[in-house]
C-alpha cells in the first residue's frame, strides 16, 4: 500500500467505521453538539448520530448520509427561502479542480458537494483545508471523514517546499488516480475585504509535481511542464456569492483590533466563533457559478516566461471569478455610499437602500470592542460589500 499521503489524505473507506466510533466517543465533540442542539435538525445527539451513521462505509456515504442533510437544513434556515441558486458545468466523465473565492470556512465546499450530487455528478469533492483550523482532535476526525486533505501552515521555508510538493502530488493523484473532484480556495484564508485575488504561490504549488527537481532553477522559456501540470488538474474557476456575509461584523472587528494592536491574533475561541457564525448566520441569497475551464484557454499562455505565466494565469482566473459574481442591491448601495455618488442607483430602490443602511447599523451594534470606532467599522463593512461590484465591473 502506498503510504506517501497518509499524513494529509482523507480517510480511506476501510478506516471510516473506526473514525466514526472515535468521533462519537469524543467528549468535546459531544459537548459541542449539545450547544448546537437547538438549531440542528432532529436535535442531533450522540444517539441520533450513531443511528444516522449506521451503514456508512465510505467517506462519500458519510457526506451524503450525514453532511448533506445538515447543509440543506442550514440553507433552508439561514438563506432566503428558495434562494440558493447555481449555474455551470453539467455532469460528465471528467473530474475537476474547483478553485473558488473563499466566503465560509465550512460551507464553501459543503454547498458545492450538495450542488454536485443533486446535479448528477458521480462523486463529490475532496477538500483542501488548512491545519490551522484543526484546533481539536474531533475537528481533524470530522474533516477527514468529510473527504478533506490537510494543508500545513506556519512551517519553515524548507518544510514549506516539501509540504507543497507532497500536496501537489496528492492533488494530481486524487484527480487522475482516485478520479475525485477537488475543491480549493484561490488563496490562503478568506479575503477579509471580499476583494478576491488568486495567490501566485498557490498556482506554483499546483505545478510542483510536474516540475520536480527544478527548485531554484531559472525557467524562462519552456513552460510546457507548467502547462501540462495545470492541464492535468482540469481547473474550473468557481464564483461564490452571498447576499449577506454572516461574519462581516467579526471581520470588521478584526480590522480594528489589528489596526489598534499590530500583534493581535485570533484565539482558538475566535476561530470557533467564526465557524459557528459562518454556518448558522444570515446569508440571504447564495449563488454558485462556474466560469470557463482553464483548459479551454491554457494554451494561450504557451511560451510565456515563467513569471509572466503565473501572473497571467492568476489574473485570468480572477477575471473568471469576478465576472460571474451574483450582485445584490446591498452591494450597489455600499459602492455608492463609499464613493458618495449615486452611480448605481438603478440597481436598488429607496426601500432597499434604507434596509441595507439599517443592516449595516445592526452589524456595527454587534461589535463589543471597548474603544469601538464606528466610522472606521462602517467603512470596513461597506468596503466588503462594494468590492465585488468594483471587481465585477473591472472584469466585464
Amino acid at each position: 500500500m502506498n503510504r506517501e499521503f497518509d499524513a494529509i489524505r482523507p480517510y480511506n473507506d476501510d478506516e471510516v467505521k473506526g473514525a466514526i466510533s472515535n468521533l462519537l466517543n469524543d467528549r468535546q465533540f459531544s459537548h459541542i453538539l449539545k450547544a448546537f442542539v437547538p438549531i440542528l435538525p432532529l436535535g442531533i445527539s450522540r444517539g441520533a448520530l450513531k443511528l444516522a451513521t449506521m451503514g456508512v462505509n465510505s467517506t462519500l456515504d458519510f457526506q451524503l448520509r450525514f453532511m448533506k442533510p445538515i447543509v440543506k437544513y442550514v440553507l433552508r434556515k439561514c438563506s432566503t427561502r428558495h434562494s440558493f441558486t447555481h449555474k455551470g458545468i453539467e455532469p460528465g466523465t471528467e473530474r475537476y479542480t474547483f478553485m473558488s473565492n473563499h466566503r465560509d470556512i465550512v460551507l464553501d465546499s459543503a454547498i458545492l458537494d450538495v450542488m454536485l450530487h443533486d446535479n448528477g455528478f458521480p462523486t463529490t469533492c475532496e477538500i483542501a483545508i488548512g491545519d490551522n483550523l484543526l484546533i481539536y482532535p474531533w475537528i481533524r476526525t470530522l474533516v477527514r471523514l468529510n473527504k478533506a486533505f490537510i494543508v500545513r501552515r506556519n512551517i519553515s521555508r524548507r518544510e514549506l517546499y516539501e509540504s507543497s510538493l507532497l500536496m501537489s502530488r496528492y492533488m494530481h493523484h486524487a484527480i487522475n488516480v482516485k478520479h475525485e473532484n477537488i475543491w480549493i480556495a484561490q488563496r490562503e484564508g478568506r479575503a477579509k475585504d471580499s476583494s478576491d485575488q488568486t495567490q501566485i504561490s498557490l498556482l506554483k504549488m499546483l505545478t510542483l509535481s510536474g516540475t520536480e527537481g527544478t527548485e531554484g532553477a531559472e525557467k524562462t522559456e519552456d513552460t510546457k511542464p507548467l502547462l501540462e501540470s495545470i492541464r492535468q488538474l482540469n481547473i474550473v474557476p468557481l464564483s461564490i456569492s452571498y447576499e449577506y456575509d454572516p461574519c462581516d461584523y467579526l471581520k470588521a472587528q478584526e480590522f480594528q483590533q489589528k489596526r489598534d494592536d499590530a500583534g493581535w491574533k485570533k484565539s482558538k475561541q475566535d476561530d470557533l466563533m467564526n465557524m459557528k457564525t459562518g454556518i448558522f448566520g444570515k446569508k440571504g441569497h447564495v449563488h454558485y457559478q462556474t466560469g470557463r475551464p482553464v483548459n479551454t484557454w491554457i494554451d494561450e499562455l504557451k511560451g510565456l516566461p515563467e513569471k509572466d505565466f503565473y501572473t497571467e494565469l492568476a489574473q485570468r482566473i480572477d477575471r473568471e471569478i469576478h465576472r460571474n459574481y451574483r450582485l445584490f442591491p446591498g452591494n450597489y448601495v455600499a459602492t455608492d455610499q463609499l464613493s458618495g455618488k449615486p452611480t448605481h442607483a438603478t440597481h436598488y430602490t429607496h426601500k432597499e437602500l434604507v434596509a441595507f443602511e439599517q443592516y449595516i447599523a445592526s452589524r456595527i451594534a454587534l461589535i463589543t470592542l471597548p474603544n469601538k470606532d464606528e466610522a472606521f467599522l462602517r467603512e470596513r463593512l461597506l468596503t466588503m460589500y462594494a468590492n465585488p461590484v468594483i471587481n465585477y465591473e473591472a472584469a466585464r
